[in-house]
């Protein structure tokens, strides 16, 4: 059973900058795509950025294109979010997650495992 678990949330001023981490455990974790998805109050989970096995594919939703990063250290086990020129609307728990043999862009049905959430605060 492979568990995931993030780091690096908080509260932050609108223009600041974040960045989570998730570590996994117990499974080799190449062989995983990543992604993170977030879920604010009263919405729905949306897909926000996820990473190929070999981190040679990046992909990102629309609203945060440009101002977020996902990249991997599979020496390290480990995919990042780097969170620049944040906004109130990005206000969120962040989950990261783990599709054995994924693309990375995959809907969150086909993700095996998920962290416990990591949540963020952006102020105005």
């Amino acid at each position: 059973q492979a568990q995931l678990v993030e780091s690096g949330g908080g509260l932050v001023q609108a223009g600041g900058s974040l960045r989570l981490s998730c570590a996994m455990s117990g499974r080799t974790f190449s062989w995983y795509a990543m992604s993170w998805f977030r879920q604010a109050p009263g919405k729905e989970r949306e897909f926000v950025g996820g990473i190929s096995r070999s981190g040679g594919s990046t992909y990102y939703a629309d609203s945060v294109k440009g101002r977020f990063t996902i990249s991997r250290d599979n020496a390290k086990n480990t995919v990042y979010l780097q969170m620049n020129s944040l906004k109130p609307e990005d206000t969120a728990v962040y989950y990261c997650a783990a599709d054995y043999l994924g693309s990375g862009d995959s809907p969150a049905q086909k993700y095996e495992y998920w962290g416990q959430g990591t949540q963020v605060t952006v102020s105005s």
